[in-house]
């Protein structure tokens, strides 16, 4: 049997009072009307006895706000590497009074224009629009032009001035060759992407920008990379088989630059096969700090990408612009957030 949805009328009834009587207690405007205590616990009583819940929506709609944002994302929900953008955006939300409605679309267009028409059923205040790895967009939604939007880990298409959120993948990318120049190392390979600029795969922002930052800092030091492997994905065996084909050439590289903790994972066995010994014959930065990335022995040194700061930063800028447009707008542009280094065994000084 389906129960019948108690309203406003019926708590009315319930409490002897009339409708308006009882939508004034219930939005807590019932003191500055001076409505009598005795009504206002008939009000409550009643209301507690029936079950009465408040039409949020509709609520929202006379306020002009529903205190709600929308998160839409391709396969950020499902991913245990992603999954800190949502625990940040919903602590964020939670701090500001806000809700926050999700969907995942699995990545097809016409799925996230489905999830975000839904969203705008809902009459959500503002949107999220995530990705799981950092990309540029080639389409977007065009409902999005009528609400504020913030796209995270993903770039807006050329010629479309939106508010969006990514990794500083391109700082982390000198910091990683910094790092092994300072420790001495001048024999540097790169298992996923180049040896030049247009060495890296198309469709990863990320590979890009990473690369950018390494050869920038390589070519100041006067130090080309000793070779590069690119991939179209960055898997464990591709790092494997990176480094198996340098060992099969002869080659023991003295340092390695893994565009991701899985080609990493792969490196580690390939030398482990040789053997040889991380750090001691070759040192390993990577980048992600996949979960298992401080199980590997040596632990794995690597730049972690800030999933949780992302999230949270994404709503924070949207509830800031909607509690205050005038004075707080969302701002246009890419915004960047520092990616973390985990130091921990995979690099050492060159031997010497």
């Amino acid at each position: 049997m389906t129960s019948k949805r108690v309203t406003l009328a019926d708590v009315a009834r319930h409490a002897g009072v009339s409708s308006s009587t009882a939508s004034l207690v219930l939005s807590g405007r019932g003191r500055e009307l001076r409505i009598s205590d005795a009504v206002h616990e008939r009000v409550r009583a009643a209301a507690e006895t029936l079950g009465y819940r408040r039409n949020t929506i509709s609520v929202g709609l006379r306020k002009g706000s529903t205190n709600t944002i929308g998160f839409v994302s391709d396969t950020v929900a499902s991913s245990q590497l992603a999954g800190g953008m949502i625990r940040g955006a919903l602590a964020a939300a939670r701090d500001s009074g806000f809700m926050l409605f999700m969907s995942e679309t699995g990545g097809g267009a016409a799925q996230e224009r489905q999830a975000v028409e839904a969203m705008l059923d809902h009459r959500v205040d503002g949107l999220i629009l995530a990705s799981m790895f950092t990309r540029q967009r080639e389409a977007l939604p065009e409902e999005l032009d009528t609400l504020p939007t913030v796209l995270l880990n993903a770039l807006p298409p050329e010629g479309r001035q939106l508010t969006s959120i990514i990794p500083d993948e391109h700082a982390a990318g000198r910091a990683a060759a910094e790092q092994l120049l300072t420790a001495g190392h001048r024999d540097i390979h790169l298992i996923g992407a180049g040896p030049g600029l247009a060495d890296a795969p198309a469709a990863s922002e990320a590979g890009h920008l990473r690369l950018t930052g390494m050869l920038e800092v390589l070519a100041e030091a006067g130090v080309p990379p000793a070779s590069g492997y690119p991939y179209r994905s960055w898997n464990p065996a591709h790092g494997w088989e990176a480094v198996h084909d340098l060992l099969e050439r002869g080659t023991v590289p003295e340092a390695l630059i893994c565009f991701n903790d899985r080609l990493a994972f792969g490196a580690y066995q390939a030398l482990q096969e040789a053997g040889l010994r991380v750090p001691e014959d070759t040192s390993i930065i990577s980048f992600d700090d996949a979960p298992l990335a401080g199980w590997l022995r040596p632990a794995l040194t690597t730049f972690a990408i800030p999933h949780r700061t992302l999230g949270r930063m994404a709503v924070d800028m949207l509830v800031t612009a909607l509690q205050d447009s005038e004075r707080h707008p969302l701002s246009r542009g890419v915004h960047t957030v520092d990616m973390p280094l985990r130091t921990r065994g995979s690099l050492a000084p060159r031997r010497s």
